[in-house]
């Protein structure tokens, strides 16, 4: 069986997951056979020649031409457009794989999951962190019980790409086509590791800060206001009696993608940097301080597909293994986490988050 793929985007995320796709069938024979079919877009020039490097076989200006001719749909656009495409897609009964957030707003992550719920196709968020090997060996240990009861999750995104107030306007910094900012951009990732690894979150307590309020728009002498944060933290309670922290941040200088978690339980904990994610840092209670691990073993999650042990992988193969896990379960009509319902769940925390800045007071989900 041959699945005939679709993407809409071309650019940061299109390009890869169309890198991730390319690679499958070299690193992982089991994987199904995919036709790269259409990509969609609205620049036809830019989408004519990111066809031709990505491999797409032909290209489209309307998602709607598109959505009903392949057996998979990739909603790689900006928030805004997650929602309408991708329901559109469900209904027509073909799987979607749609990135995060789930969808610029609570309401319309909710509607998407309904659709997910009513339809026999596979939708799936993209969540890529959840496929590092190291966060894969992570959650291991802790449902071995190796961590024994979890009392801490810490969880930090730090990048520093807007802390020059002259960085250019992007629609990031739009809240009707982003819904939030490094809240929803880098918070979602942390919430979706939180949940993964810990449990659902119960309260939060938030605060956001726009640190920059307009910016230069690129190519011209106008500015546009900035109507997302630049910056977020927060305080959880989660369902299982565990407390954590979150943070992100566009404004950390020195921090180019710094994705941090640290969980502490009553036998051990953990830590783990994206910046060096081959790595994960193991405290057992009886030693005298963490031990660092090479996740790069044969054993270890998904390695035995790309190099000797040792050396080590990077952030472009997280796509690649949660391709290989989605379009896997498309093909033998299995299942898929992070799904919809996983989506809607970390957009509900996003929204509580926000909603307790507003509010100046914890919120219960």
């Amino acid at each position: 069986m041959t699945l005939k793929v679709g993407i809409l985007g071309y650019r940061f995320m299109g390009k890869a997951h169309a890198n991730a796709l390319a690679r499958l069938p070299m690193f992982f024979p089991d994987a199904p056979d995919i036709e790269r079919d259409a990509l969609v877009g609205r620049d036809k020039q830019a989408l004519a020649e990111a066809a031709d490097r990505f491999g797409f076989a032909r290209t489209a200006t309307d998602w709607r031409n598109v959505v009903e001719d392949v057996d998979v749909f990739y909603n790689l656009g900006p928030n805004h457009l997650h929602a309408e495409p991708s329901i559109a897609a469900l209904e027509a009964g073909t799987h979607v794989f749609c990135e995060k957030p789930l969808a610029a707003t609570t309401a319309a992550a909710k509607s998407m999951a309904t659709a997910a719920s009513d339809s026999d196709a596979l939708a799936g968020c993209a969540f890529n962190y959840r496929f590092v090997p190291a966060i894969k060996y992570a959650k291991r240990l802790i449902e071995a019980g190796e961590l024994g009861e979890i009392h801490h999750f810490r969880g930090t995104y730090l990048q520093d790409w807007l802390a020059d107030p002259e960085a250019p306007w992007s629609w990031r910094n739009d809240a009707e086509l982003a819904g939030s900012g490094a809240l929803g951009d880098l918070g979602a990732h942390t919430v979706d590791l939180a949940h993964f690894l810990v449990g659902e979150v119960e309260s939060v307590s938030g605060q956001l800060k726009t640190f920059v309020g307009e910016r230069p728009v690129d190519g011209s002498d106008e500015t546009r206001p900035v109507t997302v944060d630049d910056a977020y933290t927060a305080h959880a309670r989660f369902e299982n009696g565990a407390m954590g922290t979150f943070e992100a941040s566009r404004f950390a200088t020195g921090h180019k993608n710094d994705h941090s978690i640290e969980i502490h339980g009553s036998d051990g904990s953990l830590r783990f940097s994206l910046e060096r994610l081959n790595e994960l840092e193991v405290f057992r209670e009886g030693n005298r301080g963490y031990e660092t691990m090479l996740v790069t073993d044969e054993s270890d999650p998904y390695i035995d597909a790309w190099w000797p042990p040792g050396h080590v992988i990077g952030w472009e193969h997280t796509f690649v293994h949660e391709n290989y896990e989605f379009l896997s379960a498309v093909a033998n009509d299995g299942e898929f986490a992070p799904s919809f319902a996983d989506g809607f769940a970390v957009q509900r925390v996003l929204d509580a988050i926000e909603q307790s800045d507003a509010r100046g007071e914890r919120v219960t989900l």
